[in-house]
């Protein structure tokens, strides 16, 4: 008979998510996830299989928590482009920690990950969710057409992810002028 499992997934899930985000998926060792996990090398492997398992999950973790915090709110607002550039300030304080920013998992993994069709799927399927968001939010003013709507919600995407890297080495000053200027013209 299989052994019940004395842990939620969940919760072992969001600990090795925690431990991606800070330290990179290349970084991260099945040693270092077996320790912030709480959670045996064999527990690991029978529910994730392997590292990568693990990181697929902390990577649909990251998604489902993402919504829930913020782009819930963003796809039932109803004020506009404002509630697309104050997404962009509460993502900026939503991935701070102990006063750091530290970017966003999804956009910081990349560069690592390439090759993972799998992985680079998971990623590209939430950006193309978060632009479908901003086109439905810019559709709303009867003053854009359908290709001026598409040519910003691409550019908002590009921005959101560089506003995610920059956030790594950038002061709240330089971020904060920057998402006013990518708001200025829509």
């Amino acid at each position: 008979m299989p052994r019940k499992k004395s842990y939620s997934e969940d919760e072992v899930i969001e600990k090795a998510m925690y431990t991606f985000w800070k330290n990179g998926y290349k970084a991260t060792s099945v040693r270092m996830l077996e320790k912030e996990m709480g959670i045996n090398q064999f527990s690991i492997y029978a529910s994730f299989k392997d590292k990568d398992g693990v990181f697929l999950k902390s990577l649909q973790f990251y998604k489902k928590k993402l919504y829930h915090a913020m782009l819930e709110d963003l796809n039932n607002s109803e004020n506009g482009v404002e509630s697309i550039k104050k997404y962009f300030y509460d993502f900026l304080e939503y991935s701070k920690e102990n006063g750091t920013y530290k970017g966003c998992l999804l956009t910081n993994s990349v560069n690592e990950i390439e090759g993972n069709e799998i992985f680079i799927a998971e990623i590209a399927q939430f950006a193309t969710r978060i632009r479908n968001i901003f086109k439905k939010i810019l559709a709303t003013d009867k003053n854009k057409n359908e290709q001026l709507i598409e040519k910003q919600a691409n550019y908002l995407i590009v921005a959101l992810q560089g506003v995610s890297v920059a956030s790594r080495m950038l002061g709240k000053e330089q971020l904060n002028d920057f998402i006013e200027e990518v708001f200025v013209n829509l």
